[in-house]
C-alpha cells in the first residue's frame, strides 16, 4: 500500500511538472521559479505597435504590455502564480530604451521585492500575458476588469474585447474579498 501511494505521488508530480513545462513553453521566455528568484521577460525598452485596440505599448518583439489595476504606481503586487500568467517586463540593460512613439519621460523602472527591475510607464509596472501567442495579440485585455493594455500617452485602454478570448475563468485566483485577479 505504501509503495502504491509513493508511485501515485511520483506520477502526479511528474504530470504537474509536465503541465508547467508546457505553460512555460507557451509563454516563451518566462523564467521557471525553480531556476531563479525572479520570474519575468527581460527587454531593453518599449515601442508602440498597432493592434485591434489601436496603437498600444509593446516590447520590441511587438508583444503587448499590460498594467494591473491592483498595483500602485511604482509598486508591483503580481508575484508567484500571478507572475507565471502575467510575467513582469524586466529591464535588460542599464536604462530602458524609448522606441518610436514612446514618451521617454513616462518610461521608468521600479525594483521588485523579488529582486528584479521592472519597467514602468507613467509609474505603472508593466506585464505580458502568457496567453498572447503572437505579436499584436491582446488576449489579456480586460481580464477580470483589472488588466489593460496601455496607450502611448500612458492611459489604460479600457475597451473590452469580446469576453477576452485569452481568459480562462477556471484559472482565476481570488483576493480576500472574493474578487478575481485573472491569474
Amino acid at each position: 500500500m505504501k509503495r502504491s501511494l509513493q508511485l501515485f505521488l511520483a506520477t502526479a508530480l511528474l504530470l504537474v511538472a509536465a503541465a508547467c513545462g508546457e505553460a512555460a513553453d507557451d509563454a516563451a521566455d518566462i523564467t521557471d521559479a525553480d531556476d531563479a528568484e525572479v520570474q519575468g521577460v527581460p527587454t531593453a525598452g518599449l515601442e508602440v505597435t498597432s493592434t485591434d485596440l489601436g496603437d498600444i505599448l509593446a516590447i520590441p518583439d511587438a508583444r503587448s504590455v499590460y498594467l494591473f489595476e491592483a498595483d500602485e504606481p511604482g509598486e508591483s503586487t503580481c508575484f508567484d502564480a500571478c507572475a507565471a500568467s502575467w510575467p513582469p517586463v524586466l529591464l535588460d540593460g542599464d536604462a530602458p530604451d524609448a522606441g518610436d512613439g514612446v514618451d521617454p519621460d513616462l518610461l521608468g523602472t521600479t525594483e521588485r521585492p523579488d529582486g528584479g527591475v521592472q519597467l514602468t510607464y507613467d509609474g505603472w509596472p508593466l506585464y505580458l500575458w502568457a496567453g498572447d501567442q503572437a505579436a499584436g495579440d491582446v488576449a489579456g485585455q480586460g481580464v477580470n476588469d483589472v488588466w489593460w493594455v496601455i496607450a502611448a500617452d500612458g492611459t489604460p485602454i479600457r475597451e473590452d474585447l469580446d469576453a477576452s478570448p485569452g481568459a480562462d475563468p477556471a484559472d482565476d485566483e481570488q483576493d480576500d474579498e472574493g474578487g478575481s485577479y485573472g491569474y
